[in-house]
């Protein structure tokens, strides 16, 4: 049996990610805050859950070791819970910005070391940290997520060399815009262009269940993503202006 762990799977690319990998004979064991929406989706999917804030870690820790000691071996980690910031760094609430850094950056951390024996038990098993195109990115109108993100996404690449030699495949996926309950993309950009970049949920799934069979390091969601990563190499300048056009309306804070 393949024993897979996703954070954030109350909804958006969590519960997505769930139901495709259900599909594909994957145990699950679901981790997230909301218990109504953990209880329905385990029971969809035929799986487990359990009650999880990634950004406390002795909560990770107590889940560890509740999950471990009914799957010892664990083949598969998806750290993909996170929260948005929405607030440049001179006017987010610093409480905000704590929480922001502890569950974006620090939860992935937690989540790793806690499931690491399990992880090395299986022989060879995955880890899947859902980043995004903002960790390649510095964008003004959100730069506490961004700068969250960037610390994942070096997390995220230092590991995979880290661990591979210990049959622990990372793979980093960055999604672009993407329309999730917690992440509302769609009302909260400004820019009619770039709205019409949004994709659902389901498209980065899928583009998971393919880096996991294809053994894939580091992908962009979609794929032309990658150019605004090369572009804030070569141009930073210029890429920081067009980013601060497509800043962000106030909207509703969330987690997945």
């Amino acid at each position: 049996m393949r024993v897979a762990v996703v954070t954030g799977a109350s909804s958006g690319i969590g519960a997505a990610l769930a139901r495709s990998l259900a599909t594909l004979d994957w145990h699950l064991v679901l981790l997230a805050r909301r218990e109504d929406r953990l209880r329905a989706l385990a029971e969809e999917v035929g799986g487990e859950y359990e009650l999880c804030d990634v950004g406390r870690r002795d909560d990770v820790e107590r889940v560890a070791t509740k999950v471990t000691e009914r799957h010892p071996k664990l083949h598969l980690l998806v750290n993909n819970a996170g929260i948005p910031g929405r607030r440049g760094f001179a006017e987010i609430d610093l409480d905000r910005l704590e929480e922001v850094l502890r569950v974006n950056y620090l939860g992935a951390v937690w989540c790793l070391r806690a499931f690491l024996p399990a992880l090395e038990a299986a022989g060879r098993s995955d880890v899947v940290n859902i980043v995004s195109v903002a960790g390649t990115v510095a964008f003004a109108p959100s730069g506490p997520y961004s700068a969250s993100k960037h610390a994942e996404l070096a997390f995220s690449r230092s590991t995979a060399a880290e661990l591979r030699k210990r049959g622990i495949h990372v793979h980093t996926v960055n999604p672009g815009f993407v329309e999730t309950e917690g992440f509302p993309q769609a009302t909260a950009l400004r820019s009619a262009f770039v709205r019409r970049l949004v994709v659902e949920p389901e498209r980065v799934a899928n583009h998971v269940v393919k880096v996991l069979e294809r053994d894939k390091r580091e992908t962009f969601v979609p794929a032309w993503y990658r150019l605004a990563a090369v572009a804030q190499a070569l141009t930073p300048g210029l890429l920081a202006r067009v980013a601060s056009r497509s800043g962000y309306r106030q909207a509703r804070d969330g987690q997945r």
